[in-house]
């Protein structure tokens, strides 16, 4: 068997469920499109990861030849009905950024020993653009939400690249959209305009986006825009805490794995039997090591920033029932906790709300949760 095929049977073997292989040539295309919306992708192209230098390969591995490229199907067993509509998929899944001490991390550690085992060099540092790379290694298309869809499984997935020094087989490319040709249901049901017209979307007003706005003095520089979420869009966030399907659950080439009879995975039962918006805004250690850590590593490592999506969350369901928690959390040390707490009490309402964003406005000293409690009590 040659080189090529030996990997590809390795990679199967895992458990990934596509694999191809293209060159290591440049990506131009990609470096002109997020030039031209530099103004909405910012945040993405000044990242340490550096994605304009990963879409030139051989600038930063002079000796790169192909790109090896494998598909995770993340959707191989069901999801709680608890947690949908609160975590996205890929994130229950435990596959995104997974590290290498847990089972996905693994995998993709295993898969990089093994070119590298088979005389590969591997660059550790190259992040290509992982969408367009895997069509050009022939294992994904697109979708009109800007996705990559896999046949035979959907978009949700995880595609992974390894950027290496030797000449292998090549699979043909498969640039398409395979969208029904009038479809739009998923830009119709984008709740904050973000995906504005076929593969476009403005990622600052993505739900997903939103969550991990937390850039602030004394924190890792994550998104330029910083921790602050408008008004406007939180009252569209839903119950959303770590990501969005929503563009996803409604269109026509997910359903069938939507409506599919999968098995049950026993740990997300587990942690769904817990788990309530309630207890991730009155965030203790003891649950931010058991239940939050597990699934939503991702992108958020501070506590506040889980407890600022569960006060939007809890304040989007206006239901007076959580009252009493949000109350709760206009006490909790941080500022910007109570100031979203302050928003969600003032989303839903009512003389009771009234009178205990009143009382703490007289007592609070931060200028973010001063200003909250103004504006929910409708003080210019």
């Amino acid at each position: 068997m040659s080189l090529t095929e030996d990997i590809k049977d390795f990679a199967l073997d895992l458990g990934y469920s596509r694999v191809g292989i293209t060159t290591a040539d440049p990506f131009p295309g990609y470096i002109s499109e997020l030039r031209a919306r530099q103004d909405m992708y910012a945040f993405y192209i000044n990242r340490p990861t550096s994605p304009l230098k990963g879409a030139e390969p051989r600038n930063v591995m002079p000796s790169a030849k192909s790109i090896v490229m494998v598909v995770y199907d993340a959707f191989k067993e069901s999801f709680p009905e608890k947690l949908v509509g609160k975590i996205g998929r890929i994130y229950q899944a435990r596959c995104y950024l997974s590290p290498s001490h847990r089972i996905n991390g693994a995998r993709y550690r295993l898969m990089r020993d093994f070119l590298e085992n088979n005389g590969c060099h591997v660059d550790h540092k190259i992040r290509v653009p992982e969408r367009l790379a895997a069509c050009r290694a022939g294992t994904v298309t697109y979708g009109k939400n800007g996705f990559a869809f896999a046949d035979g499984i959907g978009s949700f997935i995880i595609i992974s690249g390894f950027v290496i020094d030797r000449e292998l087989e090549y699979d043909a490319p498969t640039y398409e959209v395979k969208c029904p040709p009038k479809c739009t249901l998923c830009i119709d049901a984008c709740p904050t305009g973000s995906l504005y017209e076929p593969m476009k979307i403005d990622p600052r007003r993505c739900i997903g986006f939103n969550h991990w706005t937390t850039q602030e003095k004394g924190d890792s520089p994550v998104g330029k825009e910083g921790s602050y979420i408008l008004p406007e869009i939180r009252e569209k966030m839903g119950t959303w805490i770590h990501g969005c399907d929503i563009c996803q659950e409604v269109c026509p080439r997910n359903q069938e794995r939507l409506k599919a009879q999968l098995p049950q995975n026993e740990f997300l039962a587990r942690v769904a039997e817990d788990f309530e918006l309630t207890k991730l805004l009155n965030l203790t250690d003891e649950f931010f090591t058991k239940r939050v850590r597990p699934l939503m590593y991702n992108y958020i490592h501070k506590k506040k920033y889980f407890q600022r999506n569960a006060a939007i969350a809890i304040g989007n369901t206006g239901d007076p029932s959580f009252i009493p928690d949000l109350t709760k959390a206009m006490q909790d040390t941080e500022g910007m906790v109570r100031g979203y707490a302050a928003w969600g009490l003032g989303r839903i309402g009512g003389s009771r709300t009234r009178k205990i964003l009143e009382s703490s406005l007289s007592g609070e000293t931060d200028e973010f949760a001063k200003a909250e409690i103004q504006a929910a009590l409708g003080i210019n």
